[in-house]
């Protein structure tokens, strides 16, 4: 995950990032990673000019589905708004 990230920050994307449904094309990405049996997931955006804002990395629970749960989801919604809040700075 740490060498797909890093292929983002040069302005690549890695082969096993693919665009996250339900965010309208390839701003927000996923990165899948199998290790020891156990699912991890990362998800970033590239939507901001000049910085890869990773949004949310954790462990996929439910054994059944590749969907990502709804809580997963709006957790990932409310941190890409912070990002780009974050990224137009302070406003006056």
């Amino acid at each position: 995950m740490g060498y797909a990230l890093y292929v983002a920050q040069l302005g690549d994307k890695h082969r096993n990032a693919k665009p996250l449904r339900g965010f309208g094309g390839a701003g927000v990405l996923e990165i899948v990673s199998d290790h020891e049996g156990d699912t991890f997931r990362c998800i970033y955006t590239v939507r901001i000019a000049g910085a890869v804002y990773v949004l949310h990395a954790f462990q996929k629970k439910s054994k059944s589905g590749r969907e990502t749960p709804k809580t997963e989801i709006d957790l990932i919604k409310r941190r890409l708004r912070d990002a780009e809040s974050h990224a137009r700075g302070p406003q006056s």
